[in-house]
């Protein structure tokens, strides 16, 4: 397997909390080590879009929402997200071929200055191991399946894609260095799985070739949340 080219990977904080004030704490405590910050369906589901603007405040938002729904639904969407001007959006690349390139259309036309979020495919989920896919009807294994549907939402007009980190490489390989790779289940060395599955550390995802690191709880259930931020900042940086 050939090595992944040198790279530079930065640091998104999840903002996972429903509590506007909690988040701009965090988003103020991680802003020397964080490139940008996430907010996701938790958050915008219980404050909305006012909210998530305000808490994102000047930082780059990684806005979360995965959609999934037919092309013209999720076309409107997007239309309807412009005002927030993420830096970053997801969809999920399972909504096929038709939906990611509406959602590519949606992006271009509702960002005409140029200055547009990146859009990101989500291709199977980091709490979803080889036995949960089979449940849903793939079977395929998980690694066929992330490389197949990266394939297909980059050739439908997708910027990059949401992966695992033990499927960086393999989307290297198979797709070059091309997509921007953002990547969850990032956990620090002697953390907490929690709820994923398919998981590495900071260094060990940077390594692989990951552009965009998303480190949540580590960081913000942390006792310290700045200096857990900048211990990751750091290891990405060594």
């Amino acid at each position: 397997m050939p090595a992944a080219r040198p790279r530079s990977t930065r640091l998104i904080v999840a903002l996972d909390t429903k509590d506007p004030a909690q988040a701009v704490a965090w988003r103020e405590a991680t802003a020397a080590s964080a490139g940008a910050v996430k907010l996701g369906l938790e958050f915008t589901y219980a404050q909305g879009l006012d909210a998530v603007r305000d808490v994102a405040g000047t930082r780059p938002l990684f806005l979360d929402l995965k959609l999934h729904d037919i092309p013209n639904t999720v076309a409107s969407a997007i239309g309807s997200l412009a005002r927030l001007r993420p830096a970053m959006l997801t969809i999920h690349a399972a909504g096929g071929r038709a939906m990611i390139a509406a959602a590519r259309r949606a992006i271009d036309e509702s960002f005409p200055d140029g200055e547009r979020p990146l859009l990101l495919a989500v291709t199977v989920l980091t709490s979803l191991d080889a036995a949960a896919l089979h449940e849903t009807g793939v079977e395929s294994d998980v690694a066929d399946q992330v490389v197949r549907l990266g394939r297909l939402a980059m050739s439908a007009g997708a910027d990059g894609l949401v992966c695992s980190s033990h499927e960086i490489r393999l989307l290297r390989d198979a797709l070059g260095d091309d997509p921007v790779l953002v990547v969850p289940g990032i956990r620090p060395a002697g953390s907490a799985a929690g709820d994923q599955k398919r998981i590495m550390t900071p260094a060990q995802a940077r390594d692989a070739g990951a552009d965009w690191i998303v480190v949540g709880r580590p960081i913000t259930r942390a006792p310290d949340p700045a200096a857990a931020a900048a211990a990751i900042a750091a290891e990405l940086s060594a």
